[in-house]
Order: structure tokens, then C-alpha cells, then sequence
């Protein structure tokens, strides 16, 4: 399956998913709005979601897959292969689920002294019960979401990438009816923004289970038949721990980025919160599409030819990703730049969401997407050093991008206020992508071509007059922006396509685009291993 293929499956069903996502947002912004009791809400969805991806989604998953994947190809006879990869899984489960029940049961205990740390200022005590109670509620939907991403992990190894992929639609789709009764109750019966809240809460730790139901259908259907065992510490497991500690520790260190963003943002006004999570829907719709699509599919063709000792290889799938990442990033980071306000205004305000907090959330949005282009090249180069086993790499890079984003914070806030936050994390985000490719470099393992960095150089280029032409295209439009429906969907179709049309048509021209590499990305089949038995 060519890599181009793979990247559009996982990326075509992110982009429903991030649609779904930013239509959850929205109807979020116009029922809720921006203030204490969003914060509040936002804040306890936060938390649950940051130990989900120390403990889930980075750690595991990248110590996981190599190690099934190796049980489940190791063998010609593929139901011995099947035999040892379920046998593996189910150590993994029996150890697994504790862990997280534990987890849990810890902090449905302590969130009290979790919430009073992050905000360390004096609370209105009515605020302060509503963010523990929403945290409460929605803290145990990360032992349904982590076991979700096990069973994501398990269908990757066979290039079953769909169902992993497509799992945060539920998420959306329950949290938009979830909003939509809550207005609907609203409406007819005077239930406050508070009530409304609390059934948004609720919902999170619904959808869970929704989730996964999915995706363990999914499983059985590959023949997998996950099952609960006594917990079992096998040697197997123990190296699975041994290999995914570094990774958690790494991931720890974004993680613990983004509690001190919290803890900072808690600090400013209220609202501040609430603006830093609908600039960063936008931030994330294509850094989700396009960063998370690619290290997903990079990462099994990768550790083939690392495995092969073929390096060759290796540097063309690598390159092949950076020059797909910024094709697309480059010029969605300016485009959202610029039309920062323009866009905000559009898609969230209304209801209880008005201009005052649309100009703030635009103004955060366009700090934050200058890190964009970073932000992804990290979910591409990473997978490089996962390939090789070094989990130690991408912690040493975080952790430095962790102090610098400390440090970059302390001199920012006291005059950009939530501004500065995100100035912060886009610097932090650049120190990490040089460290990352200075020590790739240094040990040989890849460095960026000269052809390369002319076209990516192109691509700016390119981007650029698209930017200018945004520019007087955003005051034309102006009077659009908050207009009816109709009025803001015409004005959005037609940045987005001017965008497009500018922007291409000039990558065309100057060569910010190898045609006949394209087509080779499109044609070039990956190895016998990563592909899926029936895909």
C-alpha cells in the first residue's frame, strides 16, 4: 500500500473527524460561550485527556505496535503468527486494565487538591465544585479511550487503519447531540449554562464506551477476540514497560507543557481558557489531518527498511513525509493566519460567543499557528528515531522544549497575557524540531537534501503571495464574517479558494511541487509486512 494511500485513509477519516470536531465547537461556543463555567469545563476535559496520551496514544502505542506487529508477521504460518500476537495482546490487557482502574481511583479521590494546584489563586468556590464535579465525571473515560487505543494499535499492525482512525468521530457526534438537547432543555424549561454543562460532562464518559464498542467489533472482525486474563507480568510485558517508559517520560514532558499552559492560563482572565481551546480547534484540524495522518503511516515502512539496514530507503520515506507535511502545513499556517479573526468569527461566534471574544480567540489563533509547520514536522520526524528503537531522543527534545516554553512564558505573559502563552508554545515547538533533525544529522541516520529544502523553500514562496492576496481578499469580505448562514459559509468557500487557487497555481509554477514525485508516492507499494491480510 503506497504511503500516499495510507496517509489519505487515516487523513481523509481525521478530516471527517475534525469537521465533526469543529461543529462540536461551534454549537460549544453559541450554547455555552467563553467564560468561568466553560473554563471550567475545559479545564476537566483537559485533564483526563493529558494522561491519555502520557499513558495511550504516545508511550504505548509506540512501544506496542513494533512488538505485536513482530508476533503477527514473525511466522510463515500466519495462524501461529495470529496464536502469539492474541497471546501477547491478552498479557498486555491483563496488566493494562489495572493499572488504569488504579489510576483512576487515585484521582476521582484527589481531583480536589489536582484542581487547587492548577489554578493556585484565590477561586470562586461555586467555580471551583463545578471543575472538580466535571472532572469526576469525566475522568474515567480515559481507561475506555486507552483501551480503545490498544485495540488501535492491534488493527494498525494489519493496516486496518480505518477504524482507529474514524473512533473520535463518535466523540463528536455524541458531544454535538449531547449540546443540541441541552439548548433544546434550555429553551423550554430555563436550565442553566451550569445544567447544560454538567450533561456535556456526562456524555464525554458515554461516548467512551461508544468508542469502544467500535473498536473492538473491529477486532474480532481481524480475529483477534480480545479477552481478560488474570494480570500476568510476562517477560514480555516487562519489556514492553522497559521499552515504553522513555516514551511515557517523553510524553510526559508535552503533557506537563500543557498542565503548566493550564496553570498559566488560569492565571489571566476569565475566558482565557476557553480561547486558547477554540484557537487551537483550528490549529489542530490540520495538524491532525496532516502531521498524526502521516507519522501513523510512516511508521511500519519505516522500521522495515531501519530493519532491512536499507537507509536509502528510510531517507526517502522521511523526505517523502516532510515534503507532504509542508506542502499542506505551510500554507494552511499562513492562511489561518492571516484570516485568524476573520475565521474565528465565522465558525464560532453567535449565541453566547460574541465578537469581543472572537477578536481575543483570533488573536491567539494567529500567535499559535506560527508553530504549525513545527508542530508537524515533529509528528514526522519522530517516527525516525521510534524505527531505531530510541525512545531517549524525542524525551531529551522535549524536555528541552519544556524549559524553553517555561522560561518564554515567564517574560511573554505580563505583556501579551494569553498572547504570550501561545507565542511561547511556538517557540518551544521550533527549539524541538532543530534538536530533533541536528541529531539525526549528527549520527547519520538522515539529512534534509538540498533539493528538499529548495522546494520546501518554494513552497514559502508560494505561500506567501497566497498570504498577500488573503490580505485584501479578508477586508473585501469583511462585512460577511458575521453575517447569516449562508453569508459566512460564502465568505469561508471563498477564502478557502483563493487560498487554494493562489497557492497551487503558483506552487506549479515556481517547482514548489514535483509532479512526478507525487505520482511515485502514489504508485509506490510499501512492504510485504505492512500490508493487511484482505485489506
Amino acid at each position: 500500500m503506497s504511503l500516499l494511500k495510507n496517509v489519505g485513509t487515516i487523513g481523509s477519516l481525521t478530516l471527517v473527524s475534525r469537521i465533526a470536531g469543529m461543529a462540536r465547537e461551534m454549537i460549544f461556543s453559541r450554547v455555552l460561550g467563553a467564560n468561568a463555567v466553560t473554563d471550567a469545563w475545559f479545564q476537566a476535559f483537559i485533564i483526563p485527556n493529558v494522561f491519555r496520551r502520557l499513558f495511550a496514544e504516545g508511550a504505548f502505542s509506540a512501544a506496542f505496535v513494533p512488538m505485536f506487529s513482530k508476533r503477527l508477521h514473525g511466522h510463515e504460518d500466519r495462524e501461529q503468527g495470529l496464536e502469539e500476537a492474541r497471546s501477547f495482546s491478552a498479557d498486555v490487557l491483563s496488566v493494562f486494565l489495572p493499572v488504569l482502574i488504579a489510576l483512576v481511583a487515585v484521582f476521582e479521590i484527589a481531583m480536589p487538591g489536582v484542581i487547587w494546584l492548577l489554578a493556585d489563586k484565590p477561586v470562586d468556590p461555586t467555580e471551583f465544585g463545578l471543575a472538580v464535579d466535571f472532572a469526576r465525571i469525566m475522568f474515567p473515560y480515559i481507561i475506555l479511550v486507552s483501551l480503545v487505543t490498544l485495540f488501535t494499535g492491534m488493527l494498525n499492525s494489519v493496516s486496518r487503519f480505518a477504524p482507529g482512525a474514524s473512533f473520535p468521530i463518535i466523540l463528536n457526534l455524541v458531544l454535538i447531540a449531547a449540546l443540541l438537547t441541552g439548548e433544546w432543555i434550555s429553551q423550554r424549561t430555563g436550565a442553566s449554562v451550569e445544567q447544560i454543562a454538567y450533561g456535556i460532562a456526562w456524555a464525554v464518559t458515554g461516548a467512551g464506551v461508544m468508542q469502544l464498542a467500535w473498536l473492538y467489533y473491529w477486532t474480532r472482525v481481524e480475529g483477534f477476540r480480545p479477552k481478560l486474563l488474570w494480570p500476568r507480568i510476562t517477560p514480555e510485558v516487562k519489556r514492553l514497560s522497559i521499552i515504553a517508559l522513555p516514551a511515557a517520560i517523553g510524553g510526559g514532558a508535552y503533557q506537563i507543557n500543557t498542565l503548566v499552559q493550564l496553570y498559566f492560563l488560569n492565571q489571566l482572565e476569565d475566558g482565557s481558557v476557553s480561547y486558547m481551546n477554540y484557537a487551537d480547534r483550528l490549529n489542530q484540524l490540520p495538524l491532525g489531518i496532516i502531521g498524526i495522518a502521516l507519522s501513523t503511516a510512516i511508521l511500519p515502512t519505516l522500521s522495515k527498511f531501519v530493519g532491512g539496514d536499507n537507509k536509502e530507503g528510510a531517507d526517502r520515506i522521511q523526505s517523502d513525509a516532510i515534503e507532504l507535511a509542508m506542502l499542506l502545513t505551510i500554507p494552511a499556517a499562513v492562511a489561518l493566519a492571516i484570516c485568524a479573526e476573520a475565521f474565528v468569527t465565522m465558525i464560532f461566534q453567535g449565541g453566547r460567543f460574541d465578537l469581543a471574544d472572537a477578536a481575543s480567540t483570533g488573536n491567539v489563533l494567529a500567535a499559535l499557528v506560527m508553530g504549525l509547520p513545527a508542530y508537524v514536522l515533529v509528528k514526522v520526524i519522530v517516527p525516525n528515531f521510534y524505527a531505531r528503537a530510541d525512545t531517549r531522543t524525542p524525551v531529551v527534545a522535549a524536555f528541552i522544549s519544556l524549559v524553553v516554553f517555561v522560561v518564554s512564558i515567564l517574560l511573554l505573559i505580563d505583556d501579551l497575557g494569553v498572547v504570550g502563552v501561545a507565542f511561547a508554545s511556538v517557540i518551544g515547538a521550533w527549539i524541538n524540531v532543530a534538536f530533533l533533525l541536528v541529531v539525526l544529522a549528527k549520527r547519520g541516520h538522515y539529512r534534509i537534501p538540498a533539493a528538499l529544502i529548495f522546494r520546501i523553500s518554494r513552497q514559502v514562496l508560494a505561500a506567501a503571495a497566497m498570504g498577500a492576496a488573503l490580505y485584501y481578499a479578508t477586508d473585501l469580505l469583511a462585512g460577511w464574517y458575521s453575517a447569516g448562514l449562508f453569508a459566512r459559509l460564502g465568505a469561508l468557500v471563498a477564502l478557502v479558494g483563493a487560498a487554494a487557487v493562489v497557492y497551487f497555481g503558483i506552487a506549479f509554477a515556481v517547482g514548489a511541487i514535483d509532479r512526478q514525485r507525487i505520482v511515485t508516492l502514489t504508485r509506490r507499494q510499501a512492504p510485504p509486512a505492512a500490508d493487511a491480510p484482505g485489506e
